[in-house]
C-alpha cells in the first residue's frame, strides 16, 4: 500500500470511529510498522491540516470533535480504485451518447488519466481494453437530446413533432417531460401528453423539431410515474393486467433464473432443472419477441392467447422455410 492510499485509508479511519483509536489498530488497519504509521499520521496532520488529537488517558488519535465533522481530504483525492471506476464510468457515459457530453467531461477525464498515470506509473489503455457494445441502436440527434434533457431537468414543458412507426403519422404535442430512460440502447422520453390527456413515451429519434415553453411542466409523483411506466413488462407502460408463466428448459435456465426479466417477477427451479418463471405485463408485443428468442427451450403455459400468440408467430416462422 501507497503512502497515498495509507493517508486515505488514515482519514476513513478516524472518520468512522467515535473513540479514540489506539496505534497498534492504525498499525493493523494500514499494514505497516509502528514507525510508518505515526509518519502517515504526521503526514495528515502537519501536511494536510487535519485535526488529530491524541487521548492519553486512552492512548488512541482520533479527530476533533467539531472541526473533524466536516474536515475532508484537499483537492481531486481518490484510490487507485476509484479512478478506475470513474474513468470506466466516463466510457459508459460518452458510449451512451457520443459526443454530448465530451466538451464537458473531458477535461476531467484528462485530469484523472494524469493522476492514475502519476499514481500508477503508466496510463490505462480505456480506449482499448474496455468495450461498450450496443446493439439496434438508433442514432439520436444531439440538438433534440440536449433540448429533452434541459426540459426535463428544468421542469419546463416541450412542443414537439412526433412520427409514429405503428401509423406511420405525424402529430404535433404538448408534453409535461418526467423522465429519460435509456432502454436497450435507445432513449426514450416518459411524458405527460397534453394533448391525449394521459401518459405517454416518445423514442427520442422520432421527435423532431423540438422547442422548450416557458411554462411549468405538469408533476407527478414517483410512485405514480413508476406504476404507469414501470409497472409492465418491456418499454410498453400501462398498469400490467396480465401475467406470463413461461417454462424453460434445464438448459435455458441456467441463464434465465439469473436474469431480471421484471422488478416483480417470480421464479423458481422445477425438479427437472428447469425454471419457471412469472412477469407481469400489460401490452405483450415485447414480451413475445424476447419469448422467440428461446426458440424450442420456453414454452408459454399461460394466459392462453399469449401461448396462441407464441405458437402462431412460430407456425408462421416455420413457413418460410418450407
Amino acid at each position: 500500500m501507497d503512502k497515498l492510499n495509507r493517508i486515505y485509508k488514515l482519514h476513513n479511519l478516524f472518520r468512522n470511529r467515535r473513540h479514540p483509536i489506539p496505534l497498534t489498530r492504525i498499525r493493523e488497519e494500514l499494514g505497516c510498522s509502528e514507525r510508518t504509521a505515526r509518519r502517515v499520521i504526521a503526514e495528515l496532520r502537519d501536511e494536510l491540516r487535519a485535526p488529530i488529537d491524541y487521548d492519553r488517558a486512552r492512548n488512541g488519535f482520533h479527530y476533533a470533535e467539531e472541526e473533524g465533522a466536516t474536515y475532508e481530504l484537499p483537492g481531486l483525492w481518490f484510490t487507485p480504485e476509484e479512478l478506475y471506476a470513474l474513468l470506466t464510468s466516463y466510457q459508459l457515459l460518452d458510449a451512451l451518447q457520443p459526443g454530448i457530453f465530451g466538451p464537458y467531461i473531458a477535461p476531467i477525464r484528462d485530469r484523472l488519466q494524469a493522476l492514475l498515470a502519476h499514481r500508477t506509473a503508466g496510463t490505462p489503455e480505456f480506449g482499448r481494453r474496455i468495450r461498450i457494445l450496443q446493439m439496434a441502436a438508433r442514432p439520436s440527434d444531439l440538438e433534440v437530446f440536449r433540448t429533452v434533457a434541459m426540459a426535463v431537468l428544468t421542469r419546463k414543458r416541450l412542443r414537439l413533432l412526433y412520427h409514429g412507426r405503428a401509423r406511420d403519422a405525424t402529430t404535433e404535442r404538448t408534453v409535461s417531460p418526467q423522465r429519460l430512460a435509456y432502454y436497450r440502447s435507445n432513449w426514450y422520453l416518459d411524458t405527460w401528453c397534453h394533448l391525449r390527456k394521459g401518459f405517454r413515451h416518445f423514442s427520442l429519434d422520432r421527435l423532431h423539431p423540438i422547442e422548450i415553453l416557458d411554462v411549468a411542466a405538469r408533476e407527478f409523483s414517483d410512485d405514480k410515474l413508476d406504476q404507469h411506466f414501470a409497472g409492465a413488462y418491456g418499454i410498453f407502460a400501462g398498469i400490467p393486467t396480465y401475467t406470463a408463466v413461461l417454462r424453460f428448459t434445464p438448459t435455458a435456465a441456467r441463464w434465465v433464473a439469473d436474469e431480471q426479466w421484471h422488478p416483480r417477477q417470480e421464479g423458481h427451479v422445477l425438479a427437472d432443472g428447469g425454471y419457471e418463471l412469472k412477469v407481469p405485463y400489460n401490452r405483450s408485443e415485447e414480451l413475445v419477441m424476447d419469448i422467440l428468442k428461446y426458440g424450442p427451450d420456453v414454452e408459454v403455459i399461460g394466459p392462453s392467447a399469449l401461448r396462441v400468440q407464441v405458437a402462431t408467430a412460430l407456425r408462421a416462422a416455420v413457413e418460410k422455410y418450407r
